[in-house]
């Protein structure tokens, strides 16, 4: 009886790693892929590990992307849809809601949330900090700290909630960048 509920609570784990795997997989090719421009930031944590600290050109948005006029700041945490279209090698951010917008394979729809505004006043060039949950790109350990340029891909299922598919430092993907700076 022991053997039987060990072997089914040993399975259930399994299938349930295999299933987080899955549906991560999923989102990943099944989301339209967009690149996106980063700006640099210095990243370490000690309690943590090494990790890139993403902040990218869509995190800042101008109020006058908002279709109705925002004559308040939104509060942080409030959710904020952004619609990104590519322009030249970047997907760059075209509109932006504080409701739902419908998504589109070409022009796909980016979720996040609030985290601050900045000089508020109404016709004035207000800025809304958008955290989108995809600021944090774990490294190996002593790889936290890069010289160049990063890009990302992300993927955009249909939820709008993006997931990170490949960082690259200079047009190379990080790992193989990282091997060939060195220490």
């Amino acid at each position: 009886m022991k053997t039987k509920l060990l072997s089914l609570v040993v399975g259930l784990q399994v299938l349930w790693v295999i299933g987080t795997v899955a549906v991560q997989e999923a989102k990943l090719s099944q989301g339209t892929v967009v690149r996106l421009e980063t700006r640099p930031v210095d990243p370490r944590d000690l309690l943590r590990g090494d990790y890139v600290i993403l902040n990218y050109d869509v995190s800042t948005l101008d109020a006058k992307l908002f279709p109705i006029a925002l004559t308040n700041p939104p509060t942080a945490g409030t959710p904020v849809y952004v619609r990104l279209e590519p322009r030249g090698e970047f997907h760059q951010a075209v509109e932006a809601s504080l409701e739902p917008l419908a998504f589109e394979a070409n022009r796909p729809v980016l979720r996040g949330t609030v985290e601050s505004t900045r000089s508020w006043a109404p016709n004035d060039s207000a800025h809304v900090r958008v955290n989108y949950g995809i600021e944090r790109f774990y490294v190996r350990e002593g790889t936290g700290n890069p010289r160049g340029k990063l890009t990302v891909d992300v993927a955009i299922p249909t939820s709008g909630k993006g997931i990170i598919r490949e960082v690259y430092l200079d047009g190379v993907k990080y790992a193989e960048a990282m091997k060939q700076q060195g220490p």
